[in-house]
């Protein structure tokens, strides 16, 4: 059987041990680096060590090893952080799959440039699931068009620090889109006080942090006598992970180009 071989940013993270895991159980995958920052007190383990597995590789500071050789590196951990890895990843001919957040409109289209010399899969979440979600949230709009109020509501672990999640602003973009209405100018985060009533041009959001949540998406069109959800929630990293792999494996048949999961699923 044919394998890739991938290497993992942030690799002692929640995210990290997570894709670790992945990796190192997919029959089709072989981990080929580990990646944390300089100060990190894992650096030099072994990187199976940190999920009770075996590996012959450890836990490494230096980008430029850690990918050599690698079809793709996964990274899920902060904007900077990612552009670094970035560059890394352009210099060595090595795919990149970006499972982070946050990123400002100079820095995507930094994201947007590298992607003219190496393949790029770029998502606000990489679960299968959800991103099933985003298409049957784009037909949904498409299709309650009049008399229908969308909210997005989203609910993550208490260690989050951007909100809302990327995953309910691309969603809010795509029902936007769908409706024919600028996100920038419609959306509303947050309601306290007096806030008069609802316009019907408004997509709401709202934000729950606290616990162990791990991920949860529900996108309400409410109408007149009735109310559609559309809803995911996710009970483990593993689905995040797997999503990733699935992405690695797309672009290993791609020589550039900056792709998102709607293209590794074939839901375009």
């Amino acid at each position: 059987m044919k394998k890739i071989k991938i290497a993992v940013a942030g690799s002692s993270g929640r995210m990290g041990r997570a894709l670790l895991e992945a990796v190192l159980q997919g029959a089709d995958t072989e981990l080929g680096g580990a990646l944390e920052v300089v100060d990190s007190p894992s650096l030099g383990k072994n990187a199976g060590e940190m999920i009770g597995a075996m590996s012959d590789v450890l836990v490494s500071a230096d980008i430029d090893a850690a990918i050599a050789g690698c079809s793709a590196l996964i990274d899920f951990t902060r904007p900077e952080g990612t552009l670094v890895h970035l560059a890394a990843c352009r210099k060595l001919g090595v795919n990149l799959v970006i499972g982070t957040t946050g990123f400002s409109e100079s820095q995507k289209k930094t994201i947007a440039e590298a992607a003219q010399d190496i393949g790029i899969v770029m998502a606000p979440n990489m679960s299968v699931g959800t991103n099933l979600v985003f298409k049957l949230s784009e037909i949904a709009a498409g299709v309650l068009k009049d008399g229908y109020d969308v909210e997005i509501i989203e609910a993550h672990h208490r260690h989050k620090v951007d909100a809302p999640s990327g995953t309910a602003l691309h969603i809010g973009g795509i029902v936007a889109k769908a409706l024919d209405r600028n996100l920038d100018e419609c959306a509303v985060y947050g309601r306290e006080g007096v806030t008069g009533e609802r316009k019907s041009s408004t997509i709401g959001f709202a934000t729950v942090r606290g616990g162990d949540i791990v991920g949860e998406h529900t996108v309400m069109f409410a109408g007149p006598g009735e109310r559609v959800e559309i809803i995911v929630r996710s009970g483990s990293r593993a689905t995040y992970a797997q999503g990733a792999l699935r992405a690695a494996w797309f672009l290993a048949e791609k020589k550039c180009g900056l792709f998102d999961m709607q293209d590794v699923l074939g839901l375009r």
